[in-house]
C-alpha cells in the first residue's frame, strides 16, 4: 500500500508510481533495444523463430545468459513474444516491421538517438546552468546516424506518397524536372529519396555539419545514387545558388540560430515561381495541447539537441521543435513569403507551403 499525507491522493500517487515504473523500464529498455539492433537479435528472431535462448545464443554467435536475460526482458516489454510451454521466443509480423526489418518502421534508430543524447548528459547539464549551447557537431557521433534512422522511415512513408501530392503541381514539375535544394539534409535521407524518385530534378544537400556530408555522400554512394543528388557543406542561411523550384527543410528550422535569416535566403533562391516546404515536428498552438506522449517525446529530445544548437548559433529564444504552426509561419512572414500554408500532416509532422 502507498504511504501518503494528509494532503496526497493515494489513487493521484498511485498512478504517479505506476508511470514512474513504465519509464523506468523504457528507459533501461533503450541499451538493450540497441544492443538487440546491433547483435542483430530481432533480426534473427524474425528470420528463425521462434527460438529458446540457447538457440538465439547459438544462431548469432553471442552469450546464453545474456540473450536469456534480454528475451525476457523484451517480451515483458511486448517487442517479442513468448511461448511458454516450449521457453521460446518469436516475433509477430508488425514486431518485425517494428523492430527487425530495415525498411520498416525502424524503431531501434529512435532508441539510438536517445541512448546517445543521454551520453551527452554531462554537456547538457552544464548548458542548463550556463546558458551556453552545445553545437549539433558536439554530441555523440551516434546522435548523427540515430537521427538519419529515427526520421527515414516517416519520410520514406510520407514524403512521395502523400507530402509532395499536397503541394499542387509539385508532382509533375519535379518529375518534368527542376532544382532542387534539401538544406538542413543532415544524412541525406530526405535528399536521396527526392534524387531517386524524380530523375529528372536536380537534388543538391546543404548541412554545415560536414561529418554529416561526408556519411550522406558515402551513403548515397552506397545506394547507387551519386549520379542523381551531390551534397555540400552550407549553413542555411548561406547555401549558394538560386532559381530553385523546390526548397526543402525536413525537421530542421527550429534547430537554426537565425531561421528568419534562413527563411530570407530561401525566398531570395527559389524561382519567382518556387515553393519552399517546410517539414517541422507536430505540434499544437499552445503548450497544454502539447503535454501528449509525443509532445513529451519532442520536448525531451529538444532540451538535448534543438534548443542546445540553436543557442550554439546565437539564438537569443530558441523556437524549439514544438514552435508549433504560428511560430513557423511567423518566420516565413517575416522574411518575405506571402504565402504561408499548412497542407499535410502526420502524428509526427506537419508540412507547410510557402510562397513568395
Amino acid at each position: 500500500m502507498t504511504t501518503t499525507s494528509p494532503r496526497t491522493s493515494t489513487q493521484s500517487l498511485d498512478d504517479l508510481l505506476a508511470q514512474f515504473v513504465g519509464d523506468l523500464g523504457a528507459t533501461m529498455a533503450a541499451g538493450n533495444v540497441v544492443i538487440g539492433d546491433r547483435l542483430g537479435l530481432y533480426r534473427a528472431l524474425a528470420d528463425a523463430g521462434p527460438l529458446t535462448s540457447a538457440d538465439l545464443a547459438s544462431y548469432t554467435g553471442t552469450s546464453e545468459r545474456y540473450v536469456r536475460e534480454w528475451l525476457r526482458g523484451q517480451a515483458a516489454g511486448g517487442a517479442i513474444s513468448y511461448r511458454g510451454h516450449t521457453d521460446q521466443y518469436w516475433m509477430t509480423p508488425e514486431q518485425a516491421l517494428a523492430f527487425a526489418d530495415p525498411d520498416g518502421l525502424v524503431l531501434p534508430g529512435a532508441f539510438q538517438l536517445a541512448v546517445a543524447c543521454l551520453a551527452d548528459l554531462p554537456a547538457i547539464t552544464e548548458a542548463f546552468r550556463t546558458g551556453s549551447g552545445v553545437a549539433w557537431g558536439d554530441h555523440h557521433p551516434e546522435v548523427f546516424t540515430g537521427c538519419e534512422r529515427f526520421f527515414r522511415p516517416g519520410y520514406s512513408t510520407n514524403l512521395v506518397s502523400s507530402w509532395v501530392p499536397a503541394i499542387p503541381g509539385l508532382t509533375e514539375r519535379l518529375t518534368s524536372g527542376v532544382a532542387v535544394a534539401d538544406i538542413g539534409c543532415g544524412l541525406g535521407a530526405s535528399t536521396r529519396i527526392l534524387a531517386e524518385t524524380y530523375p529528372a530534378s536536380t537534388v543538391v544537400g546543404f548541412d554545415n555539419h560536414p561529418e554529416s556530408i561526408e556519411l550522406a555522400r558515402s551513403m548515397t554512394a552506397a545506394a547507387g545514387l551519386a549520379d542523381r543528388c551531390s551534397f555540400q557543406v552550407a549553413r542555411a542561411q548561406e547555401f549558394p545558388g538560386t532559381g530553385y523550384g523546390l526548397v526543402t527543410s525536413f525537421d530542421c528550422l527550429h534547430d537554426m540560430g537565425d531561421p528568419v535569416a534562413a527563411a530570407r535566403r530561401v525566398r531570395a533562391a527559389l524561382a519567382p515561381d518556387g515553393v519552399w516546404m517546410i517539414v517541422e515536428p507536430y505540434a499544437g498552438a499552445s503548450v497544454s495541447e502539447n503535454l501528449t506522449p509525443v509532445g513529451r517525446v519532442y520536448y525531451s529530445f529538444s532540451s538535448f539537441l534543438c534548443v542546445p544548437h540553436a543557442v550554439s548559433e546565437g539564438a537569443e529564444d530558441a523556437l524549439g521543435n514544438q514552435a508549433g504552426e504560428g511560430a513557423v509561419s511567423r518566420v516565413a512572414e517575416q522574411a518575405g513569403f506571402g504565402h504561408v500554408e499548412r497542407v499535410a500532416e502526420t502524428p509526427f509532422n506537419i508540412v507547410y507551403e510557402a510562397r513568395a
